[in-house]
């Protein structure tokens, strides 16, 4: 047969010339034609183009104007070959990236089509990678919707005409593997619509990105050594979460030291924490947002640690070092919504996404972004996989999901008529069921020893029910491990923010909690959402003058350490501060300065939060049955007028503890409450008043003993001395 000629026609042309071509390497490259192997390249400003595929092989190809070179060599077969790229000034010698097969495997393919690949940012995104013995980066994305998608970056200075994507199949993903482009080189996928417009886009899976306000994705290999095997294979062995010591630190990463990057938090914060006992700290998201006021709860980059403190190694470098300090790491994690910065998730490739089609179901009407639509596949896949990702690449040992009721009901902020029922008529989104069940099922079975806690404000029956197991409603249960306590957090700040005087009539504001505190795995949430936007900051909620409202904060907390549930406290509130949180400065550390005059206020209730976590740590009666209704018994919870609670908590082998807590601002000596039996003598393991938190050293010194004198319905009693506006913790002597 005749040759024919190897250059492109014009149809090819085109397409490649606007980037809406889906195959680039099947005209790209070198292919086997009647009379040899045809060259064709394409590439924009070059002067010429050499084919160089031996010693003695070297093809000068023919300029076919608009960028583009072709040739046809008289050989047998295709070659091994490199090319010569001569710009004005410079020649590249490359491999090309039209000479390479599909990077990514056919079972990734499949598994991303059934949207379960477990591991998905193993398949998409920017991977540095040896392929077919040439180093480069594979670049991999899903947008079903483009005509055409290309790679735009440092390496090519962002003209990404020469960068065209295949497309892999029915899957919608986009595949180029680009040789000699590795760490650290800045890139985003220029994606062409269906309209043919052009956008210019992050990449969802990226694992790095630029420091906000910059916003392209960076390729990035991690090169960490962890060193928290230990921690791991305990995490691993121990007890689960609701039956173990649980008491959180929140934190928001970048005001808790303000200026402070992952590697220099990773100095301070271990020791600031395992000094004051917490078991756990929790980080608000961490994930690349680009607006910092947000705190996170706005993510553009779901895969990538915020470059605001450091890089993706430098976060895991902090994680490391608080494992290694024996502190567990849980993250916020935002999977309902994703704001609508046209450079990110938004209509990513030209039509509906990642978000709902229906324009009722997409927009989130509180925040003003987008809702994820769970009833995609490859939306689940993104998030669930996104959830693994963090617990597998970065150890994190637990997840607060965000924002929960909001991707649970239809009708979430929404007046009627503005939402549709579900095919039951109901207002449940059962496509976020459906989601937040996978989610757990697939994150527990995967990593031993996590947990998951669902930010969750209604009374949806069963959120730490097991997936398996169905309920009333007909659903089984969402499978979290735990729960925020919303209700008791509600009502038992409001009443301690009532005068002592007119407790009495709001007394079942902290007794209604027990009504239902078995009805979930419940946390007791005082976190950064109650001191900001004008609530004031915890101590500052509290009546009195200054004293008394450090008293009723000292009395509130030891409260809540007994009460059945794990604790969560955010930063600032452990060293009553007076001002509420500010992003701008974080917590006010100078309270805590002799110089001041004052930090003996601040100190004392430090170390009572101290006090609180080492007995509650000590004290399997505080933790072991949280979930477990024979793990607590009232012993008064009717003393209104004095404004008194006192309950037994038991540890499994039945080993109490007695907590009372007297919220009048009065000393009520020798008060006389019911008790066991079978305990001869009781000490005081703790108590608020005494002088070491600022209190007025009011105490029990000694050993209190039963009397058979009936109270309570118990046919035992003590009589004790409350200290005003306290709490006092007592054992068995």
């Amino acid at each position: 047969p005749a040759p024919v000629s190897p250059a492109l026609d014009a149809h090819d042309r085109e397409r490649l010339l606007s980037g809406t071509h889906h195959d680039p390497h099947g005209v790209l490259g070198a292919h086997p034609v009647p009379g040899g192997v045809a060259f064709r390249v394409f590439r924009p400003y070059a002067l010429g183009v050499t084919v160089v595929a031996a010693e003695d092989l070297r093809a000068e190809l023919h300029d076919d104007g608009d960028g583009f070179f072709s040739g046809l060599l008289p050989l047998q077969e295709v070659p091994s070959y490199r090319l010569l790229v001569a710009y004005e000034g410079t020649v590249q010698d490359t491999a090309d990236a039209y000479a390479f097969l599909p990077a990514l495997g056919d079972l990734d393919l499949h598994l991303i089509g059934e949207g379960r690949h477990e591991q998905l940012w193993t398949a998409l995104g920017a991977q540095p990678m040896t392929h077919q013995g040439e180093t480069g980066t594979r670049f991999t994305v899903w947008a079903p919707n483009a005509r055409g998608v290309r790679v735009a970056g440092t390496f090519n200075f962002w003209d990404p005409s020469a960068f065209a994507m295949r497309s892999l199949g029915s899957t919608g993903v986009w595949e180029l593997f680009v040789p000699g482009v590795g760490e650290g080189e800045l890139y985003k996928f220029e994606i062409t619509r269906p309209d043919g417009s052009k956008t210019l886009r992050a990449d969802p899976m990226a694992r790095r990105t630029e420091v906000p306000p910059n916003t392209s994705s960076i390729i990035h290999a991690s090169h960490h050594e962890w060193q928290d095997e230990e921690w791991l294979a305990n995490r691993a062995a121990g007890a689960p979460a609701h039956e173990a010591p649980f008491s959180v630190y929140e934190i928001h990463l970048p005001s808790w030291r303000p200026g402070l990057t992952y590697r220099q938090l990773a100095e301070q914060l271990p020791a600031y924490v395992k000094d004051l006992g917490f078991t756990h700290v929790e980080l608000m998201p961490v994930a690349e947002h680009p607006f910092g006021g947000s705190w996170g709860y706005q993510v553009t980059g779901f895969y990538a640690p915020t470059a605001r403190l450091g890089t993706p190694d430098d976060f895991k470098y902090l994680v490391d070092a608080l494992h290694r300090a024996g502190i567990g790491v849980l993250m916020d994690w935002v999977p309902a919504h994703f704001p609508r910065d046209d450079w990110a998730l938004a209509e990513f490739d030209g039509r509906t996404l990642y978000e709902h089609e229906d324009p009722l179901r997409a927009a989130h009407p509180d925040w003003g972004t987008l809702e994820f639509d769970y009833g995609r596949r490859e939306v689940r896949n993104f998030l669930v996989a996104n959830a693994i990702y963090w617990c597998e690449e970065f150890h994190i040992d637990g997840l607060r999901v965000d924002a929960v009721a909001s991707m649970l009901y239809l009708d979430y902020s929404r007046e009627p008529g503005q939402w549709i029922p579900n095919v039951h008529g109901g207002r449940e989104n059962l496509d976020a069921v459906d989601f937040l069940q996978e989610m757990n099922a697939t994150v527990y079975r995967r990593v031993p020893g996590v947990v998951t806690i669902a930010e969750e404000s209604t009374a949806w029956d069963g959120v730490t029910r097991a997936t398996h197991h169905m309920g009333p409603g007909g659903f089984g249960g969402l499978g979290f491990g735990l729960k925020w306590n919303m209700g008791w957090m509600h009502d038992s700040l409001d009443y301690m923010a009532h005068e002592p005087v007119h407790r009495k009539y709001h007394h079942h504001e902290m007794t209604f909690s027990m009504v239902y505190a078995y009805s979930e795995n419940y946390v007791l949430p005082i976190s950064h959402d109650e001191v900001v936007h004008g609530k004031r900051s915890l101590v500052s909620k509290m009546p009195g003058d200054w004293w008394q409202q450090r008293a009723n904060l000292r009395a509130y907390l030891a409260f809540m350490w007994a009460h059945p549930g794990k604790q969560l406290l955010f930063m600032g509130q452990e060293f009553a501060q007076g001002a509420e949180w500010s992003e701008a400065h974080g917590p006010d550390w100078w309270l805590l300065d002799p110089a001041y005059g004052a930090e003996a206020d601040h100190r004392g209730v430090r170390d009572l939060v101290r006090d609180l976590n080492t007995v509650y740590r000590h004290t399997p009666a505080l933790w072991q049955r949280d979930t477990d209704p024979s793990g607590f018994q009232w012993i008064v919870g009717d003393a209104s007028e004095d404004n008194v609670f006192a309950f037994l908590r038991y540890d499994a082998d039945g080993s109490p503890l007695l907590a009372v807590s007297n919220l009048a601002p009065v000393v009520r000596p020798g008060y006389r409450l019911g008790a066991p039996d079978d305990v001869p003598a009781w000490l005081e393991a703790l108590n608020t008043d005494t002088a070491r938190y600022g209190g007025g050293d009011v105490t029990n010194p000694d050993v209190v003993k039963p009397d058979p004198t009936p109270w309570h319905g118990r046919p035992a009693s003590i009589q004790l001395t409350l200290p005003p506006l306290a709490t006092v913790w007592l054992r068995p002597a």
